[in-house]
């Protein structure tokens, strides 16, 4: 079980990213799917990267996807988030995108995304259109992440799987693309690696790790 030994809302801001926001003429969704249909060059950050080379040699890295729903509402575009359940195996209680590590079954990552996505919140596949991917993340606890960036035409009736998902909630697109909203965190780990990584509150949900750093990458990508 993956169990973290800080708590990382109690940890200082060390800085704030500070990057200018996407411009408003960025988050509609013409714009969005002429963007990943003709992608520019850009560099992606991954935060996790030096846990990744102190992982053991040999050990192995578990294929995972999630889903990253840009939900079109009129008066602005949100993104959709769930808080895990208290109790599961890995990143309990956190703030993650639908998703999961991909199973025999599934066909593609895209396809372990919407299906873990239906089987956590009820989105159901007919209410998606997936627009693109996002570079595969590596996490420090061993994931290999496809992000699939998809657009969601509201209104949608969700449901919460209660042995997965404890909340669903929304976050605004632009206040997630403005650096600066980015606050990166440290922590001096015992084994005297510091680890660094990214936040960004809003309101009551603390985002962070993982799912901060493929925002960041989202960020990039969009701004780019």
């Amino acid at each position: 079980m993956v169990k973290l030994t800080f708590d990382p809302l109690m940890l200082p801001v060390d800085a704030v990213a500070g990057e200018s926001a996407l411009a408003p003429e960025r988050m509609n969704a013409a714009w969005l799917r002429k963007r990943f249909a003709h992608q520019p060059e850009w560099h992606p950050e991954n935060m996790d990267s030096q846990a990744i080379l102190r992982m053991s040699p040999g050990k192995p890295v578990t294929p995972a996807s999630v889903l990253i729903p840009i939900v079109m509402h009129e008066e602005q575009p949100t993104l959709l988030f769930t808080q895990r359940s208290a109790h599961l195996t890995d990143h309990a209680g956190q703030v993650s995108f639908p998703g999961g590590r991909m199973e025999e079954s599934d066909a593609s990552p895209i396809e372990t995304a919407l299906r873990e996505a239906e089987e956590e919140i009820g989105l159901a596949r007919n209410q998606v259109e997936v627009i693109g991917t996002m570079p595969e993340y590596f996490t420090g606890t061993g994931y290999r992440v496809t992000p699939v960036v998809c657009l969601v035409n509201p209104p949608v009736n969700l449901r919460a799987d209660p042995d997965e998902v404890a909340e669903i909630f929304e976050v605004p697109l632009a206040f997630l693309m403005d650096g600066l909203n980015h606050q990166l965190r440290s922590i001096d780990l015992p084994d005297g690696y510091r680890r660094s990584f990214y936040a960004m509150p809003y309101e009551r949900f603390f985002i962070w790790g993982a799912t901060a750093a493929m925002l960041r990458n989202l960020f990039h990508f969009l701004r780019a």
